[in-house]
């Protein structure tokens, strides 16, 4: 599509705005005397910025038609997903959505993975995240962070810090012109972190992932005289001796507002929401982001773009579910022990306020897959449902049928830390005993790390406390702590590298999910392991 708009552009306007930065530099150098370059980039900006709202605009409209008649677009969207799977498709599946229930029956996502490899099992994948969905999901988002906050697509206004986009389709033009920061082929975050702290004007920071902009936050902590130095000796760039000097005093200060104290025009942070990622959200709000807004524009999981923000300015992320695209049901979620509902309803029949487990098609093996995400229905636009992402089925915990769901154990850990003087919560991870063989004769329980800032040492009074704070949060853990088929959960103190290490450890499993999803419940012994030799109190 994009390509589609450039050609209708007039070809010497074309040839301005597809003309990227390092080219620019290179005209300067050829014609040091041309005063007419830094009104021909002004016109390059506004021209993408003109350009990026009216594909924006086409996209909402879009998304009203197909919103305003859900049910038959789902159906459309049913029948491109069925033409994809071509004739090996599951023998009389139709558009039909009653043929098409009884013909696929419903499959948990983990169920062949964890079969095959023995690792645990991943999401559908599908051709739909780099797809329609994804470049709408980036243009809207775009659209909305624009109108929220105008001053962020200026030029030289964001800077990425990681490697990779927040952006579900990251456009590859006009990426530098509408506010992109970042140094030509960086491939790590210290580059593009050095990059960004040379410039003390930026309104926007994006990281592909809230945990991944925790893990730059605590690296530049960790190397400040290293950034400091290289930014002084002007390694890149000019030698900056001034912005060195305000690193380390910013630095010095400790980390509550540091990124206001780095960059005082910033407004905005800009993440994607793959799931578990609140623990991560919340520490950079109290700490190093204080002050700032946080907008995801879109929720992703490794099936495809499922959500879209249109909100930047609703705090805690809400996502329209849209019909087009990826083929999605909900299932409705049962209280108590969660289980399977009769069958799924579509978009259009959701109700306000019911929480439901999303259900995706895949293309590639012809399966309806169980994800695990719930989400709660808090409104609508359209026909369709506007939600908010509450827990994953596959994060929960149970050594005796409990089941504490991730938003329970969350809630009661958040309670417990509150209570540890001075602490903040930056990681946590859980281990059932079973996996560590460390319940040795006792009842099994719970093995709890966590990452803390403000606290080195955890007293036996502390640690009581997490244990205390689940039996107030789940009535059946309660039973089964008072009756002793359940032991003390134990909680450990791990430094501060730990998950950041243990995330580029899953990185490099084969398969690894993109966007990474941060697991919070482990379930492999040597992952583990991983942290329990990272222990320190």
């Amino acid at each position: 599509m994009v390509l589609f708009l450039l050609l209708l552009l007039p070809l010497p306007l074309l040839l301005l705005l597809l003309l990227p930065p390092p080219q620019w530099a290179a005209l300067r150098q050829k014609s040091p005397r041309d005063a007419r370059l830094p009104w021909l980039a002004g016109l390059q900006h506004r021209a993408a910025l003109g350009l990026l709202c009216w594909a924006a605009a086409w996209q909402r409209r879009r998304l009203e038609q197909s919103t305003l008649q859900a049910g038959l677009s789902q159906r459309r969207a049913l029948r491109r997903c069925l033409r994809a799977q071509g004739p090996g498709r599951p023998r009389g599946a139709s558009a039909d959505m009653s043929a098409f229930r009884n013909h696929v029956p419903l499959t948990k996502a983990c169920q062949t993975e964890e079969k095959e490899s023995g690792e645990q099992g991943l999401p559908p994948t599908s051709d739909q995240h780099c797809g329609e969905v994804s470049l709408q999901a980036t243009l809207l988002g775009l659209a909305a962070l624009n109108r929220a906050y105008p001053e962020v697509l200026a030029p030289g206004g964001t800077a990425r810090v990681t490697p990779a986009s927040a952006w579900p389709c990251p456009l590859p033009w006009p990426w530098h012109t509408l506010g992109q920061l970042s140094p030509p082929g960086a491939k790590d975050s210290w580059a593009l972190l050095l990059e960004a702290l040379r410039s003390p004007e930026l309104r926007a920071l994006e990281a592909r992932t809230a945990v991944e902009l925790l893990d730059v936050f605590l690296g530049l902590e960790a190397g400040v005289e290293l950034l400091a130095e290289a930014i002084a000796a002007g390694n890149p760039g000019a030698p900056l001796p001034r912005r060195a000097a305000e690193l380390r005093e910013a630095l010095e200060q400790g980390p509550r507002g540091l990124a206001l104290r780095l960059w005082p025009e910033l407004q905005v942070v800009v993440t994607l929401d793959a799931g578990g990622q609140a623990e991560a959200v919340a520490a950079l709000g109290a700490l190093w982001c204080q002050g700032l807004a946080f907008f995801s524009p879109a929720y992703a999981v490794s099936g495809g773009v499922l959500g879209l923000n249109l909100w930047p300015e609703q705090p805690g992320g809400l996502y329209l579910l849209p019909p087009e695209g990826p083929f999605i049901e909900l299932l409705p979620v049962k209280e108590g022990a969660q289980k399977e509902a009769a069958h799924t309803v579509l978009l259009a029949e959701a109700q306000k306020g019911k929480e439901y487990e999303l259900v995706l098609t895949d293309r590639a093996s012809h399966t309806r897959c169980r994800l695990g995400d719930v989400v709660r229905v808090v409104g609508a636009y359209n026909q369709c449902p506007v939600v908010r992402f509450i827990c994953r089925l596959s994060q929960a915990l149970s050594v005796r049928g409990e089941d504490i769901g991730e938003d329970v154990f969350s809630e009661a850990l958040g309670w417990a830390v509150g209570r540890w003087p001075g602490a903040k919560l930056l990681d946590h991870g859980c281990v059932e005993s079973s996996i560590l063989d460390s319940s040795e004769g006792s009842a099994p329980h719970y093995e709890v790390f966590v990452s803390l800032r403000g606290l080195r040492n955890l007293s036996e009074e502390n640690r009581d406390k997490l244990d205390h704070c689940l039996q107030e949060a789940s009535p059946h853990y309660k039973s089964l702590r008072f009756r002793g088929s359940v032991g003390p959960a134990r909680v450990h103190l791990v430094d501060q590298g730990a998950f950041r290490a243990l995330r580029e450890a899953l990185a490099t499993c084969p398969l690894a999910p993109f966007p990474p999803e941060m697991p919070r419940v482990l379930r492999y012994r040597h992952l583990a392991q991983f942290l329990q030799k990272r222990v320190v109190s």
